[in-house]
């Protein structure tokens, strides 16, 4: 399986934003891990 282009760009540009990291410190995240980011910062920003 595959996972979308779209939703890998989108989930780098929100780490990126709300983070400041660089898109190799993204990339080099596992797919979980990068996902728990994802889903903790929108958490805390009420999203």
């Amino acid at each position: 399986m595959t996972y979308a282009a779209d939703r890998i760009y989108e989930e780098v540009a929100y780490l990126a934003y709300h983070f400041h990291w660089s898109l190799d410190q993204i990339l080099d995240l596992e797919h979980a891990d990068r996902l728990q980011y994802v889903h903790q910062v929108a958490r805390l920003s009420g999203q």
